[in-house]
């Protein structure tokens, strides 16, 4: 589950740019689905430091495709870019974006597909 200081904009970003939709949601909480993949968001409750604005997940979202290439065109120019389509010697072709939020999410495919 990822926390969104704005879940309004978070939900844009992940429907509109990744192409998510959502399954479930309610009050400051939603659930979104793309093919395989699914993942959570939430609105700061109680518990957490509303005044944050940025994210606190020092890890990555990694996300498998089937072309890694085909989905970065489509999202080079709609996201803030970690890094473009790159090769890896540990056998993956991937690239990473910032969410709306500062998560980030990579996108790999294995070199032999």
């Amino acid at each position: 589950m990822l926390r969104s200081f704005d879940l309004a904009a978070a939900l844009a970003f992940y429907g509109e740019v990744l192409g998510f939709t959502v399954e479930s949601q309610q009050l400051g909480w939603a659930s979104l689905r793309r093919d395989e993949v699914r993942l959570m968001l939430a609105a700061p409750n109680v518990h957490l430091d509303a005044e944050r604005t940025a994210a606190v997940f020092n890890g990555s979202l990694y996300i498998r495709i089937d072309d890694v290439d085909v989905l970065w065109a489509q999202l080079k120019d709609r996201a803030r870019v970690c890094y473009a389509p790159e090769s890896f010697g540990y056998g993956m072709r991937e690239f990473a974006i910032y969410d709306c939020d500062g998560y980030l999410v990579q996108f790999g495919q294995p070199l032999d597909s």
